[in-house]
């Protein structure tokens, strides 16, 4: 089928509120590379949101997934176990950055292993309140829904949500928040909303994802370790769009030297299949009753299979240092669209984590939401995938691969340059 057809079909059948308002379907995808139902060749800078770091179908992930297939399918872990669940668990285990043994169970998506989290972060201190962050995304669940420090679009139509969540300020200097500011609405929230004595938990992004690619300094994240550690809370790090090399390390938590209890994943974890987890210390893990924690697909054996071949090619193929290399061939583009743009302001990354805000008034810092949409737009009109988030709708990130080769990034940036040019002009061009 075409995508006018394929088109008719979503709008008659798919709800409004799951359907994507793109128009092209995706028909096969390489690397960075995806063709639609037309045949149409689009770069992708998105990455399906920050879940193929290693790429649209790495050969190893598909010889994995494939000789899964031929063995186990499904059988339910908590009915009857399987290899790749343990091994999978193992490997986690040696390499995520929690405090002493590290102990792990999968589910299937990042909401859901945010929402174990909570349960853990309860069972372990028998406390109900979560502290989350302003501009932080956790999920579409209610539990992460509440979690949430945007409204629009993931709660406005859903009712009431789940009590015993409260917000602080996350450091973003930019927009006027100092780290100092943060630090002290995070102590007024203990104060005035979340009694310590009560509160389970501070759960909080090493780098804002949703909110804007907005990195945590290491010295709010060491604040944040001591205020848990005087209080008994336990500090969980949401690493769902951060981690697995997107920031240069495995998990952005690292570039801290900071060991949180626990930690939470999922997206480039299988390169495309569904799976998630909750990494944590053992004595934290193990708070919960038997059979407490699971799902009928949680970790199931395609999944943990593509797992154990993502870790497997972070070794062989320097995944990291591709990750810190691209990182740097962005920010040098972003500087040179700053010098040459009036609207592109405040460029920023964390390995390949990268982004731009689009402003309509650098020195005020006055946020473009209507140009970043415009920008998306016209790149895709051009053949690349681009998205925008943020708390302004305005800052435009960069999930492409780590694996994308370099022709095709420097293409893909060019499309950038010339839509920009074309919605703005350039100084250059003035």
């Amino acid at each position: 089928m075409n995508n006018a057809q394929l088109n008719e079909l979503k709008q008659r059948y798919v709800a409004n509120g799951a359907a994507s308002p793109a128009t092209q379907f995706v028909d096969r995808a390489e690397n960075a590379l995806v063709w639609d139902a037309d045949g149409n060749r689009i770069i992708d800078f998105a990455g399906g949101i920050g879940v193929l770091n290693i790429g649209h179908r790495h050969p190893k992930v598909v010889e994995a997934v494939k000789a899964q297939l031929d063995k186990v399918m499904h059988t339910c872990q908590t009915v009857i176990p399987y290899e790749g669940y343990v091994k999978v668990a193992e490997r986690l285990s040696q390499v995520t950055p929690v405090r002493g043994h590290a102990k792990v169970m999968l589910a299937n998506s990042g909401a859901e292993a945010l929402e174990n989290a909570v349960k853990v972060a309860r069972a372990a201190t028998g406390k109900n309140n979560v502290i989350c962050f302003d501009g932080g995304y956790h999920g579409r669940t209610f539990m992460t829904m509440a979690m949430n420090g945007k409204v629009a679009p993931y709660a406005t139509d859903f009712g009431t949500m789940p009590g015993n969540v409260f917000r602080a300020p996350f450091p973003v200097p930019y927009h006027g928040v100092s780290e100092d500011e943060a630090l002290r609405g995070l102590k007024m929230t203990l104060k005035t909303d979340a009694n310590p004595r009560d509160t389970a938990a501070i759960v909080l992004e090493p780098v804002l994802g949703e909110g804007g690619f907005y990195p945590a300094p290491p010295s709010f994240l060491k604040a944040i370790r001591e205020i848990c550690d005087e209080h008994g809370m336990l500090m969980i790090v949401d690493e769902v769009q951060s981690g697995f090399g997107r920031t240069g390390k495995m998990f952005a938590i690292e570039h801290s030297g900071v060991e949180p209890d626990i930690i939470t994943m999922a997206k480039s974890m299988a390169d495309g299949m569904p799976i998630s987890a909750v990494v944590g210390t053992d004595r934290v893990m193990d708070a919960s009753g038997g059979n407490s924690l699971g799902g009928t697909y949680t970790g199931n054996p395609l999944s943990c299979a593509a797992t154990l071949a993502v870790l497997d090619v972070f070794e062989e193929e320097q995944i990291l240092d591709k990750s810190l290399a691209l990182g740097d061939k962005l920010a040098k583009r972003f500087g040179q669209w700053q010098s040459d743009f009036d609207c592109v302001d405040n460029p920023r990354n964390m390995g390949a984590m990268a982004a731009i805000d689009l402003v309509t008034d650098k020195a005020r810092h006055t946020p473009d939401a209507d140009l970043a949409a415009a920008l998306c737009k016209k790149a895709r009109e051009k053949g690349l995938i681009l998205l925008s988030c943020g708390l302004y709708g305005n800052t435009i990130r960069f999930l492409m691969p780590v694996t994308i080769e370099d022709d095709v990034l420097q293409e893909g940036l060019d499309i950038v340059e010339a839509s920009l040019k074309e919605l703005v002009g350039s100084k250059a061009t003035a």
